[in-house]
């Protein structure tokens, strides 16, 4: 199961570095592409901020932290502290965003590249990146909710 979740996390970060060279070669010079008008569009945005934009332009903070975070993950996947599936995916989901969007803060001068803007209802410009660390943290919520015992330590197959 590691080497499939591994395999995937190298697959998910390549898709994602590629949607974003894709946005940066066609999407930047035209801005946006509207695929269901007021509704969904690819958009070119580079975003200096976390989630929602937090912690905007404090680029060490945003690759130390996330260089921390990859190394406990890789460490909790491989020492298996997590025997769950669906923790343990959740945790690989996880570091293939944080991996993605740590590459563009580190080759992109502190800028992460985000390209898909649901207009209907206002929300933030995002990437595959974003969407793998969505993913994998309701399989944590899952996984802590019905999987995880907090009274005895004790995790659940």
């Amino acid at each position: 199961m590691l080497i499939l979740q591994f395999i995937t996390v190298v697959l998910l970060v390549l898709a994602d570095q590629g949607s974003k060279l894709w946005a940066v070669k066609v999407l930047r010079s035209v801005g946006k592409i509207p695929i269901i008008e007021n509704v969904f569009n690819l958009r070119f945005v580079e975003n200096t901020g976390a989630a929602f934009s937090i912690f905007r332009g404090q680029t060490a903070f945003l690759i130390i932290i996330p260089i921390i975070a990859c190394i406990i993950m890789i460490y909790v996947l491989v020492a298996k502290k997590i025997r769950s599936r669906t923790g343990t995916w959740g945790i690989a989901l996880i570091l293939a965003g944080a991996m993605g969007n740590l590459i563009d803060r580190i080759f992109r001068g502190g800028r992460v590249v985000d390209m898909f803007d649901f207009e209907l209802i206002s929300f933030p410009v995002f990437n595959v990146a974003d969407i793998c660390v969505t993913v994998g943290a309701v399989f944590l919520f899952v996984y802590i909710i019905f999987f995880y015992d907090i009274k005895s330590g004790k995790k659940d197959e």
